[in-house]
């Protein structure tokens, strides 16, 4: 089974110096899980950040994405091999496939069966997959077994609350990581989480935060800002009443930010 941590960094969007300094400063505020991808183009600058760190390589949860161009049998083991080079270290302990990519030519056995190749190589310690409904995520269970699927990593946030997505994966006993659980900020401003972020002396995004987690969801937030870093981190602690989190729940809209064309497939 896995054991996805239920906090991390994430890195989406952040290159050079200021990826740079946000791992460093999440990992000097007790951040113990980043995650990047290859298309974030910024794996050397936190491979960088972690060698500088002090932090020991077996404290540290170490996630990246291969990239839908990378999918093929014989790119996907040698572009991790890239990866683990920039990201200074023999092995991760979680690769995705980023997107499901229906369309790019290269079926979805020949990945999995891949990933799974590099998980028994000794390149990554765990296996998942992002971004996949249920159809795919029971496509990608025929190929590798339910029990090598460490999480499926997809957007949520209460306004993206993708309920039969997420009742599917919870039936599967398959991890939900969320990203984007701020939905890139837009429910900071949203009157309900502000009267919940009141109610409970917290900021919007602990509150948002709060709910991911109480959900069972692992969350993954970033920011540029060592302030807003030690902030999200408070969530763990804030206990969200069941009133709280029934009011969350209407709040759902379908408000997804990411879904780009030819990589998604039909959502659910």
């Amino acid at each position: 089974m896995s054991t996805i941590p239920a906090f991390g960094l994430g890195t989406f969007r952040l290159q050079g110096q200021v990826v740079i300094d946000s791992v460093r400063n999440g990992l000097e505020l007790g951040y113990r899980a980043i995650d990047t991808a290859q298309i974030y183009g910024n794996e050397a600058d936190v491979g960088e950040a972690i060698a500088s760190s002090g932090v020991a390589r077996q404290d540290l949860f170490l996630t990246t994405k291969i990239w839908v161009e990378n999918y093929a049998r014989d790119k996907l083991i040698p572009s991790l091999k890239e990866s683990l080079a920039k990201l200074r270290t023999d092995e991760v302990d979680l690769t995705l496939i980023h997107w499901p990519a229906p369309g790019n030519g290269v079926p979805l056995e020949e990945y999995m069966s891949e990933l799974a190749q590099a998980k028994s190589q000794g390149l990554t310690k765990q296996i998942g997959v992002s971004n996949f409904n249920i159809d795919l995520t029971k496509q990608a269970i025929a190929v590798v077994g339910r029990e090598n699927l460490a999480t499926n990593q997809i957007e949520l946030s209460p306004y993206l609350q993708s309920r039969k997505l997420v009742d599917f994966l919870r039936q599967e006993g398959i991890p939900i990581t969320s990203y984007m659980t701020l939905a890139y900020g837009k429910v900071l401003g949203d009157p309900v989480i502000r009267m919940i972020a009141e109610r409970h002396d917290a900021t919007p995004a602990q509150v948002a935060l709060a709910w991911a987690l109480r959900l069972g969801y692992s969350v993954i937030p970033s920011s540029t800002k060592r302030e807003n870093l030690a902030s999200n981190l408070l969530a763990q602690t804030l206990q969200l009443s069941d009133e709280d989190m029934a009011q969350i729940a209407t709040l759902e809209r379908n408000g997804r930010e990411v879904n780009p064309d030819g990589l998604a497939a039909k959502w659910d």
